[in-house]
């Protein structure tokens, strides 16, 4: 319970829908023993009136005594009727409170993970796949919402029910008290038992479901690469195993699932049983009536699916403190990445690396080793070196995806720590090397930083990218909807509309990661001019293994192993004649040959 303490805000922000539907579970379990008692009553008008009934044999007097009997029956059965609607009302009115508020603490539950997902930084999401943050944010909350609805709803109906009712039992007669309820508890545990076994086994199938999907997935994610290598019998057979371990998991549990109604109808069955036997004996004895016994009868079905949930109850409750103490180790969880004096200023793009060294909290990997340069604001600067040399960790490093280990970064000669991260975030247009597209049209990717934007507007950066004709080629222009990850563009086109993304928000700072290597040359240098003219006015980080793409920026970086080797303008480094014209003669022969 101590991992379900964290629920206890929630519970205390719903608490009037947690005591209304406390106050109504007990109206209705007072409405359900009422019929009880009526039973008792009427059995023992019926074998009260039997003896005057015979008594009057031969006289009209008889009759009457049928008429009367009659009336109080309909009488009492009106009364039955009437305790059940109202119990049915009060039933209703309990599951609108009580689980209501399990689906209002849900909802609440999943916009408070869904929110501190957003403020954890990147080196959480490198170190947990996707799966599991999602399993964390459905499934889990799924099984606490289990514990916070139907299993606080069925606990207090229990325990109400136990006061109630087996006091007035033990109060009547004691003895039979014991014996009509004597297989409950042993329901109770066996239920417990058999509901572990099917968690158990619910949980594998699970996996094996979980598991099937992703194979799936990532067989139709893949399909051109499986027809291309012809590989589709092969995985046609690891699915069919997959399959077939799904089939297997899923008929043993089916297994223990049918053992489940004879077990709780067997042990009723013997409550029943005993009940009418000791009861019987009881009769004769002149102990209790036969009204009793229909009314023990009554209280032994009333508590029978109370105490078998309680099995039940329990194996809710321990899965609901395993999925709570999953989501507890995510929530626990707080970002390094915070602002020391959140400042919020339009900034002019200054930037300075001052001795900078970074690795990676994650994996240990030292990225960057003293590197220092500046931009001025206005200036484009290219980061180029091989792969794995530092330049894409210089772009994270700007939009404080994370933060240096040590030296200085300074924007506008303010420390990059003291800025609203917010703030200084939407004040730069970042195009990662991974290029990521939504699954929405065309036109609302390009606005994503700025729903604002007006349709010329949004024209406007798609031209600025070399896109727009392509998009206007497109027989619902900028409504085509792309599909996961951006897959109906083609790589080149999602690089630009990747771009075209960036620009649209007018940001102070612009950084290409890498963002023209899906685009050949000839693209490359019509993007270029364009981004020339785009770049005016505002500091550019152009990040590139390509040193085409270094030409129109008015510094170069050349990094290697996460070290400044080189750095001065295009022109000057191919004078040094070292490693930076080494990979321009290099990549000019490459492209002389592809020519």
């Amino acid at each position: 319970m101590k991992d379900l303490g964290y629920l206890n805000k929630y519970l205390v922000k719903y608490k009037f829908h947690l005591i209304f539907g406390a106050l109504f579970i007990i109206i209705a379990n007072f409405f359900a023993i009422v019929p009880a008692v009526i039973v008792r009553y009427a059995f023992n008008i019926l074998d009260r009136s039997y003896g005057i009934f015979s008594s009057f044999e031969g006289f009209d007097l008889q009759y009457n005594t049928i008429e009367i009997i009659g009336s109080s029956i309909i009488i009492l059965a009106a009364l039955i009727l009437i305790s059940a609607l109202l119990r049915g009302v009060f039933l209703f009115f309990m599951r609108q409170t009580i689980i209501v508020m399990s689906r209002r603490i849900e909802y609440d539950l999943k916009n408070e993970i869904y929110e501190h997902y957003q403020t954890l930084p990147l080196s959480f999401y490198r170190k947990n796949n996707t799966g599991d943050l999602m399993a964390r944010i459905s499934e889990d909350v799924s099984k606490v919402r289990m514990y916070i609805g139907p299993a606080i709803m069925y606990g207090i109906n229990l325990v109400t029910l136990v006061v109630m009712v087996i006091p007035y039992m033990i109060s009547i007669n004691p003895t039979l008290t014991f014996y009509s309820l004597l297989p409950l508890p042993v329901l109770s545990v066996s239920i417990y038992f058999v509901s572990s076994i099917i968690n158990k086994r619910s949980t594998e199938i699970q996996e094996s479901l979980s598991g099937l999907s992703t194979y799936v997935q990532e067989a139709f994610s893949g399909i051109r690469v499986i027809k291309a290598f012809v590989r589709e019998e092969e995985l046609a057979k690891n699915f069919e195993t997959e399959s077939i371990d799904y089939r297997d998991k899923s008929l043993k549990l089916a297994f223990v699932q049918a053992l489940f109604m004879p077990l709780i109808m067997g042990l009723i069955g013997m409550s029943v049983i005993l009940t009418v036997w000791i009861g019987s004996i009881q009769v004769f004895n002149g102990e209790v009536s036969t009204g009793n016994i229909a009314e023990f009868i009554i209280y032994v079905n009333m508590l029978t699916w109370p105490v078998t949930a309680l099995g039940w109850i329990t194996s809710i409750i321990q899965r609901a403190a395993a999925s709570q103490r999953r989501i507890n180790e995510f929530m626990d969880t707080k970002t390094d990445i915070v602002s020391e004096k959140s400042l919020e200023k339009e900034i002019e793009g200054n930037i300075v690396f001052d001795k900078v060294n970074f690795t990676y909290p994650d994996s240990g990997i030292q990225a960057l080793k003293d590197v220092s340069f500046e931009v001025r604001p206005g200036e484009s600067i290219a980061i180029v070196g091989t792969t794995g040399s530092g330049k894409s960790t210089i772009a994270n490093l700007v939009c404080r995806l994370y933060d240096i280990s040590s030296g200085h970064l300074h924007i506008d000669g303010i420390d990059a720590k003291d800025f609203s991260i917010s703030s200084l975030r939407s004040q730069i247009g970042y195009v990662p090397q991974d290029v990521f597209l939504f699954s929405d049209t065309i036109e609302n990717n390009i606005s994503f930083g700025n729903r604002k934007m007006t349709k010329e507007q949004i024209e406007k950066a798609a031209e600025d990218a070399d896109v727009l004709n392509n998009i206007k080629d497109f027989k619902d222009g900028f409504q085509t909807r792309l599909g996961e990850r951006g897959i109906t563009l083609s790589g080149g086109q999602k690089q630009r509309v990747s771009i075209a993304r960036a620009i649209a928000r007018e940001p102070k700072i612009l950084i290409l990661d890498d963002a023209l290597s899906a685009v050949d040359t000839k693209t490359e240098n019509s993007i270029l001019n364009a981004m020339q003219r785009i770049m005016l006015g505002r500091t550019s980080i152009i990040i590139s293994h390509r040193v085409s793409s270094a030409k129109l920026a008015d510094k170069v970086v050349m990094l290697d192993d996460g070290i400044v080797i080189e750095q001065g303008t295009h022109e000057e480094l191919l004078q040094k004649d070292g490693a930076y014209k080494e990979l321009h003669d290099k990549q000019l022969i490459s492209e002389e040959v592809i020519n």
